[in-house]
Parts: C-alpha cells; structure tokens; sequence
C-alpha cells in the first residue's frame, strides 16, 4: 500500500512537472532542421567552411558566422579582406531561416542570395563569383559533389550559393530551456526567469521580438521614442530606398542564443545584454527599467539559447594544379 501511494505521488509530480503547454504565447518553439537533400547539406557545409571562396584564401563564411561562437563573430563590425573594417555588425546565421530577409537591411531577399554577397564584396571575401567558380570547378571532388546534389557537371555560383543557403537552413537551436518550459515542462524555468518573462511582454517588448525566433520577421527604426545616437554611418532601409521615412529603419535581430552574440545592435555598440536591454526599454518603448527588472528580462533571455549546431568539421578536398592561387597581401 505504502507502495502504491509513493507511486502515486510520483506520478502526479511529474505530471505537474509536464503540465499543458501556455495558451496563446507570442513566442513559439524552434522546430528541429529537416533535411531534404543530405547530399546538398553536405556540399554546402564544406563551402561555407572553404576560405577558397576568398581572395585572401583565409576568409570563410565561418570567419564572420563563427557556429563555435553562436554564428556571429563577436567583434563590433567584421573584419574583411587586407583587414578592412567593416560597416557593420555581423548577424548570427543561426536560425537564420526563419528571417523574413537577410541582412540588417534586408537586401537580401533569402539566403542564397545573401551566400553570394560577401564573396564579391571588396571589403569582405573579395573575390568575383567567376573566381569562386573557377576554384570549384579546379577540384574534382568537389565536381563530383556539385554532380551527386545538382545531377549536373556544371558549376555555378547558383550552385555553389544554393548549397551554402541548404546547409545554413540546418542551424538551427531547438530545446532551449524556454522552448522546453513552452513545451510543459515547469521544471525548466527559475521563477526569476519566469518573472524576466512576464516583464519581457508587459514593457512591450514582444511588440517587435515574436515568433519561434523571437525576432527576425519584422523592420522597425532603431529609436521610436529617443533618437538612437551612433557613429556607425548605416542608414537602414533608407540606404536602398533613398526614402528619409526608412532612415534608421532595420532588420528586428532574433533574440535566440542572445547571450552568445554580443556585441549588440547594428554598430555593435554595447557588449553586455544589460545593457543592450535598458537601451531598447528607453529608446523604443520609453520605459525606464530599474536594475531588478532589467537583471531579470537578461535572466528570461539567457534561457533562449538552444542545442547549437553540431557535427564534425568538414574535411575540404584540396587544390589541384589548376586552382586559382590566393593572394592574400594584393
């Protein structure tokens, strides 16, 4: 009988542990990646790894994307080719696929056409994409590659551009603590990080920050209530539209594995997530938050960092006598 009744007791704990999932939240959890083509996934992991696809044959997509350190870089504005600075603050590619563009001004309409931006750009890789080209079609397994994915023996930067977005639709961070708390389970959460949460949508913040990737589906001007003040020179929106009414207007950032990309905003001007918090509170939504309520909102956002990307670091084929050299000191 004692038993039974321990058992019970058990069973009932963890059912409350596991309780129904909130009704009607404005953050959903991030599904598991799903792969189509595994052969496409792979070829792409191995070009986004490549710093082949550079001038200076030293700079990947990795380089500016780091998926050991949450998909971003962690310097304020990314450095390029012959150590150019760059213009702006380099966006995680995690969960990147759940972006309604790329880029902070969204330029970029998804991520095969983002693949292809830094690889022609002067400040960036500073190749051509008929370099790119020319540098995988002088391997062969890389040609068998491109043959086994695409049922073709021509390479092109569509190609080369499509398997990189392929694999980069993969990165994604599931089952992080408040996915699992979102899921049912009320073990997963602190009371203060519950707390964090409650603050999080109460000052508005989920206004802009929504979704599975909390963020990332909207563009809003950087200063709604208190201009923004900064040196960086981006304009936003405006930069593509010419238009004064997209001045200051970007891209909202996911909030997902917040804690691992600083530094934060666009110019990368504030390194800690207190930081970057009290600033969104008082320019956008002209709330003033005390040192408590700020403390537990960074708690809240600590719990958004997921399972990150893992896999074995590609092995890239090697060059062939008619491989384009790198020049990294032209």
């Amino acid at each position: 009988m004692r038993h039974s009744l321990v058992l019970t007791a058990g069973l009932l704990l963890g059912c409350n542990a596991w309780a129904a999932a909130p009704n009607n939240e404005p953050i959903q959890p991030i599904p598991p990646a799903k792969v189509a083509n595994p052969a496409k996934v792979e070829l792409g992991k191995q070009l986004f790894f490549d710093p082949r696809l550079s001038k200076s044959g030293i700079i990947s997509c990795n380089s500016c994307h780091n998926l050991s350190r949450g998909g971003s870089d962690n310097l304020q504005t990314s450095i390029g080719h012959n150590w150019q600075e760059g213009p702006i603050n380099s966006p995680t590619v995690l969960n990147s696929r759940m972006n309604i563009a790329q880029f902070w001004d969204g330029r970029a309409h998804d991520l095969k056409e983002q693949a292809g931006g830094p690889i022609a750009n002067p400040k960036e890789m500073a190749f051509s994409h008929q370099q790119a080209v020319a540098v995988v079609s002088s391997i062969p397994q890389y040609r068998e590659a491109i043959q086994k994915a695409y049922k073709t023996d021509k390479v092109t930067i569509d190609a080369i551009t499509d398997a990189i977005a392929a694999f980069e639709k993969t990165l994604a961070t599931p089952n992080s603590r408040f996915d699992r708390w979102l899921k049912g389970d009320q073990q997963a959460l602190t009371q203060t990080e519950q707390d964090g949460y409650q603050l999080f949508k109460e000052t508005g913040c989920v206004a802009c920050h929504n979704g599975p990737a909390v963020g990332g589906n909207s563009f809003q001007k950087m200063g709604q209530v208190e201009a923004y003040k900064t040196e960086n020179p981006a304009q936003g929106v405006a930069g593509l539209t010419g238009k004064d009414v997209d001045r200051f207007k970007f891209k909202v950032p996911t909030l997902r594995n917040v804690e691992l990309t600083y530094p934060y905003f666009h110019d990368g001007a504030y390194w800690k997530l207190e930081e970057a918090v009290d600033v969104m509170a008082r320019l956008q939504l002209g709330r003033q938050l005390s040192a408590d309520e700020t403390g537990k909102i960074v708690a809240f956002l600590k719990t958004l960092t997921g399972e990150q990307p893992s896999f074995a670091l590609p092995l890239l084929p090697p060059s062939t006598a008619d491989t384009p050299l790198p020049q990294p000191f032209h």
